[in-house]
């Protein structure tokens, strides 16, 4: 179940960046496009909101890029008593991938949460144990186990 975790995160990964990718050459080509029969000041403020929007999407994709460099240097197949990174956490039904930011997505019926060690409810897991409850906005989290 692990490895069909972190494969989903990445195929998420890759097709944001994808799809960042084509938004940002689809703007290049309109700004070409534009630029060949327009004059004016107009003409000059349109251009402009395209390159604003263009250094965005330039800031997003590099973001991303950061984000899945980071997720796939992380070594998952280290099996630990204690949660560390890589783990993947059960606790009350959900799991969690202790890794970085990411969004809930279901594999095989079950939720999952990609988390990382720094956010607040991460912080309070790592290290922790199988049975050791982690109490974070007032909802207890009891592990049951870390893969």
């Amino acid at each position: 179940m692990k490895q069909q975790i972190i494969h989903h995160y990445n195929h998420y990964l890759n097709d944001r960046i994808n799809s960042l990718r084509e938004m940002i050459v689809d703007l290049t080509e309109d700004s070409l496009n534009d630029a060949k029969g327009s004059a004016g000041d107009k003409h000059e403020t349109g251009l402009a909101m395209m390159h604003l929007e263009q250094e965005k999407l330039n800031k997003k994709l590099l973001e991303l890029l950061d984000a899945q460099n980071k997720f796939l240097k992380i070594d998952y197949s280290i099996v630990s008593q204690q949660v560390i990174l890589g783990s993947l956490i059960e606790a009350n039904d959900t799991f969690f991938l202790m890794a970085i930011a990411l969004p809930k997505i279901e594999v095989d019926g079950k939720s999952i949460f990609g988390m990382s060690p720094q956010s607040p409810l991460g912080e309070l897991f790592v290290g922790k144990k199988v049975q050791e409850i982690v109490i974070f906005n007032k909802v207890s989290y009891k592990i049951g186990s870390i893969f």
